[in-house]
């Protein structure tokens, strides 16, 4: 089922140019696109500073531990 849709033209723009026009291959142009992405932090980086904030932090179970046997007699 077809169902019309209408959208502003200042809205909806002109559509992308192909990357031939640019002078560019389309790889060349994804590789492009994704740069910004790429450039983030270093995922070893991002792993210690989390690692570094969860141990700086108080936390929120004040002292509780998990108890198995209790669980499962809830459970049950």
């Amino acid at each position: 089922m077809n169902t019309p849709v209408s959208v502003d033209d200042r809205l909806a723009g002109s559509p992308p140019r192909p990357p031939q026009s640019m002078g560019k291959r389309p790889p060349e142009t994804v590789r492009d696109d994704q740069a910004p992405f790429n450039e983030r932090q270093q995922p070893a980086a991002e792993l210690q500073e989390l690692e570094q904030s969860a141990l700086n932090s108080p936390g929120r179970l004040a002292g509780w531990r998990f108890d198995r046997d209790e669980a499962n007699q809830r459970g049950a």
